[in-house]
């Protein structure tokens, strides 16, 4: 697959890709909420999910085709419901939504944090497996035990640390372990410690890669491509014919080693309640 995005990585692929990737990110968000506890608004102008996580960025809309006074009307139902769980949110802003909704979000009180780069790499141009130090190995998380190891990694080394990390690991426990999910989750383990970790989400054509971390102490030597590498594989090897994932800009230099491309960005609106959350 040749670059199609330019030298600033900012032009679309075709829409067929993004669709691809809009799809898996909202799978992801909206199970992960219902297990969580959360409810769902689905219908012809919005996809949410709310009060599944006391994270923001997971009390999310996902979807949104309201134009004209719907849009504004549907703004504001999101902070309605924003409030009256008294919990943070996020709108995942894309460009194939109303290019008004940015200015609405703003104006009804969302603060804008910034891009989200939504990557895709073609399963089909898997890259050499990178090298990782001897004593390394990558574990399938299977039980508890291994999930106590993906909770250590994802507390050290990733987002709102513990906090976060408890209510992923809570939530996998609910969703299930076995292969009859669309879920598959990951531990590196150096010298057997813990070390890195990640989460293939499979949707239709997709694998989507999420919460890939690695502990501080052990960055720098290759861990991290390694376990994404290696979700990369198990997609393939499923007959998914598309990665997918979002960036931080930590990982940029190490999806675009493993052949991820940008696609577009995410916009991302946040809210919290006033008081703080409950």
């Amino acid at each position: 697959m040749t670059d199609p995005v330019g030298a600033d990585h900012r032009h679309p692929w075709p829409s067929k890709v993004a669709q691809l990737i809009e799809e898996n990110v909202a799978g992801f968000l909206l199970e992960m909420g219902t297990a969580g506890g959360g409810t769902t608004r689905h219908d012809q102008l919005v996809v949410w999910t709310a009060g599944g996580s006391p994270i923001g960025y997971h009390n999310a809309v996902v979807a949104c085709a309201a134009r004209g006074p719907d849009a504004g009307r549907v703004v504001e139902e999101w902070l309605a419901e924003l409030a009256r769980l008294r919990l943070p949110g996020c709108w995942h802003w894309t460009p194939a939504m109303n290019a008004d909704l940015p200015g609405l979000l703003v104006a009804g009180g969302l603060a804008d944090v910034g891009e989200e780069p939504a990557m895709a790499a073609d399963l089909a141009t898997l890259p050499p497996t990178p090298d990782v130090p001897d004593g390394f190995r990558i574990a399938k998380v299977q039980d508890q035990s291994a999930l106590d190891d993906y909770r250590s990694v994802l507390a050290d080394g990733f987002g709102e640390g513990p906090m976060e990390a408890e209510w992923v690991a809570e939530t996998y426990s609910r969703i299930g372990l076995d292969d009859g999910v669309a879920w598959r989750h990951y531990v590196g383990l150096l010298d057997a410690e813990p070390a890195s970790a990640a989460t293939l989400y499979l949707t239709e054509e997709a694998g989507g890669l999420y919460f890939v971390a690695t502990r501080p102490v052990f960055r720098r030597r290759g861990l991290g491509a390694a376990i994404s590498h290696h979700a990369m594989a198990e997609a393939a090897s499923l007959g998914k014919t598309m990665a997918v994932l979002g960036s931080s800009p930590m990982g940029m230099g190490i999806y675009r080693s493993l052949g991820f491309q940008e696609v577009f960005r995410y916009r991302l609106f946040e809210w919290e309640p006033v008081g703080g959350s409950r």
